[in-house]
């Protein structure tokens, strides 16, 4: 479905990153892992290269929080391949201090935290928008959350020491009206610029939060990343050339 297109993936070497390469490499495009961390990328493409031996997938050093990062990074995948068809905004960074519960996040904090967020991908997708016009075409999709969608169910953490950080719902929520706003803005360039809503990803939670979690859900409960990889692939794909400026929910039903 991809065959001979180039994507980044911001944030490839993470939980959720590894996965969507993975399904990008299989779907025979050239992938690129823009990440921070130049060590685990380099175990995640040797992860997929043994399970895809020919694929073509590289690794980019990225913070997105660098304009000059982020300019480096387009340069580069241009010069080589002479073109990139889409970025996959995934990229997750906070501080030390994210996670907290409401009374106790300082107000510095939450700040930094939605500025490293949800101003990274602000500044990712501005500079990739600023490409893709002269190129002609391009495609962005953000990775968004249910809680960007619905308010938190805070009775599903009840019992463990887990919360829902309200600096991800504001990250979240705003992301999703970024996504339509930049649609909206790109009117006429020939730009798609979509977003993923994603349900709980299983990452080691207690077991008594995955049993509340479920509740809430139609069948299988929290999901994992190639629950959400096919979703990816479809907005990367021409088979949804005029989905824009949508937001795409994949959660099993827990926002219903």
């Amino acid at each position: 479905m991809l065959t001979d297109k180039v994507v980044v993936i911001t944030g490839g070497a993470g939980l959720l990153g590894r996965t969507f390469c993975e399904a990008v490499v299989a779907n025979n495009a050239t992938c690129i892992i823009a990440d921070i961390n130049e060590e685990n990328g380099t175990v995640a493409i040797n992860g997929i290269k043994a399970k895809y031996p020919t694929a073509s997938i590289f690794f980019h050093e990225l913070d997105i929080n660098s304009k000059e990062s982020v300019l480096n990074l387009i340069d580069s995948i241009n010069k080589q391949f002479g073109r990139v068809d889409a970025i996959v905004n995934n990229a997750y960074p906070r501080n030390r201090s994210y996670g907290k519960h409401f009374f106790d996040v300082a107000y510095d904090d939450f700040c930094e935290n939605v500025n490293i967020n949800l101003g990274g991908y602000f500044l990712v997708s501005q500079q990739f928008a600023s490409f893709f016009i002269k190129q002609g075409y391009g495609n962005i999709v953000n990775i968004s959350s249910i809680y960007g969608v619905v308010p938190p169910r805070f009775e599903v953490y009840d019992g463990t020491q887990m919360t829902m950080p309200v600096e991800y719902a504001v990250i979240k929520s705003g992301l999703i009206h970024l996504t339509k706003y930049m649609a909206k803005y790109l009117k006429g360039k020939n730009i798609k610029v979509n977003a993923i809503s994603l349900g709980g990803i299983e990452d080691k939670q207690p077991e008594s939060f995955l049993k509340k979690y479920k509740e809430h859900c139609l069948n299988k409960g929290m999901l994992n990343a190639n629950d959400i990889s096919g979703s990816l692939i479809y907005l990367l794909s021409d088979h949804s050339k005029y989905v824009n400026g949508q937001n795409v929910v994949v959660d099993d039903g827990f926002t219903l």
